[in-house]
């Protein structure tokens, strides 16, 4: 994408192709304009055009150009954020609120695939969290018994059972979620867009929001070369915020995270390695993830970017980690290599801002994009056609703060992954 293929990999080589756009370059009318092409704004905007709006969609670059685009693929429930820690974090009410949504949110992720006839590789077998060391098995016996207590369907494994759904003995245990899965994450993002489209939904690429302005109780969204009157603004650009809304960019921290791809394995491997599918992610704080693509290639990732001398050292680690989890795998081949940036908040907590009046959006999904998105999108098509308040979101509603020492803060995670996987893995 872009000609740039360190930034979207494997996915940009493997998706079907984007739906024909283009920018925009006259003057429009909508009643609500939507501004970014991802998950959260592309599944707001199917969502008002199926009910009968007219939406324009305007992204800055291409559909899922951002973390939509670039991310591992695991469609998970819950955030980073222990379940019972979030009634700290943002009070009982919505605690518990944006648990049950966000629980649920794996399974609209599927509906809506089956729906539109979405091809992009969906796997429905759930997802392991992985126990690193005993400290790793107390946290995710902790997590069980959280979402335990909530109803979800989780289940804690053995290290023996984790082994042999893994194909590897370097875990103490894990923690199974039937409700999640894995898809190509590129790959959904285009297809939302094409149903999106079919539906009514007007898209324009290649267009940047340059300016808002207020014309009585409407709003004229401009761009370089056009503009669009509308009555709402949805704001769906997150940790690739530019323009009016830089200040959404500027409340998260920058974690850059890479993913390579090795060639197709092969079908004795294919049965050792993660038969059954499942997505995978650690416990350690630099954590690392894999999974299978539908050909068979394993993606492995890890927090780094491939800049700067990182992809040397990124590519080595993770060459050393494959030999030390797969010894039987032999010497591993890569044929793609990518990465991007998590927006992270200062608590791990996801977004809800209210701009200006009928201006609103979520943001902060910290590595947790696919399920949140698809589902946020909807609750925001929901808010725009009074089904529901503000009273009724899963989030209340927060002020744009801006990280202190952002820049400085986000070099340094980007060296400290760096000088962890020069040292890692050594055998």
């Amino acid at each position: 994408m872009q000609g740039n293929p360190r930034s979207h990999g494997l996915w940009e080589r493997t998706a079907p192709p984007a739906p024909v756009t283009a920018p925009l370059t006259e003057h429009l009318i909508a009643d609500v304009v939507v501004v970014g092409g991802g998950y959260t704004g592309l599944s707001a905007a199917l969502h008002l055009a199926k009910a009968g709006v007219p939406v324009v969609l305007l992204e800055a670059v291409e559909i899922g150009f951002g973390g939509a685009g670039r991310n591992v693929g695991l469609i998970n429930g819950g955030m980073w954020v222990m379940p019972d820690d979030l009634a700290s974090v943002l009070g009982t009410v919505h605690g518990e609120r944006v648990l049950q949504q966000l629980g649920d949110a794996p399974l609209l992720v599927r509906k809506t695939i089956e729906k539109h006839g979405i091809a992009c590789e969906l796997e429905t077998n759930g997802t392991l969290h992985l126990a690193v060391g005993a400290d790793g098995l107390e946290e995710l016996q902790n997590r069980h018994r959280q979402w335990r207590a909530r109803g979800a369907p989780v289940e804690l494994l053995s290290a023996e059972e984790t082994a042999r759904r893994v194909g590897s003995s370097g875990y103490f245990g894990s923690l199974f979620d039937p409700r999640a899965g894995t898809l190509q994450p590129l790959a959904y993002a285009r297809g939302l867009a094409a149903a999106a489209i079919k539906a009514g939904v007007r898209i324009f690429t290649g267009s940047p929001v340059t300016e808002t302005v207020k014309e009585g109780e409407n709003w004229l969204v401009k761009t370089a070369a056009g503009h669009v009157s509308c009555r709402w603004i949805i704001v769906s650009t997150d940790a690739y915020s530019t323009g009016p809304w830089q200040s959404v960019r500027e409340e998260q921290m920058h974690l850059p995270y890479f993913n390579f791809a090795t060639k197709p394995l092969g079908d004795n491997l294919r049965r050792s390695v993660l038969p059954g599918r499942e997505g995978c992610w650690d416990t350690k704080e630099i954590l690392s993830s894999f999974r299978m693509d539908q050909s068979g290639r394993l993606v492995f990732g890890s927090v780094g970017a491939l800049r700067h001398g990182g992809a040397t050292v990124h590519r080595a680690w993770a060459m050393r980690s494959l030999k030390r989890l797969f010894p039987h795998l032999g010497e591993v081949e890569f044929e793609a290599e990518w990465y991007g940036k998590i927006g992270m908040t200062t608590d791990a907590v996801p977004r809800f801002h209210r701009f200006a009046k009928r201006v609103v959006g979520f943001s902060g999904y910290n590595g947790r994009g696919i399920a949140p998105g698809t589902s946020f999108g909807r609750t925001l098509a929901q808010l725009v056609l009074g089904e529901i308040g503000e009273a009724d979101l899963p989030l209340p509603v927060s002020d744009v703060e801006a990280v202190p020492l952002r820049a400085l803060k986000e070099a340094y995670y980007e060296a400290g992954a760096q000088v962890a996987h020069l040292a890692g893995e050594r055998l």
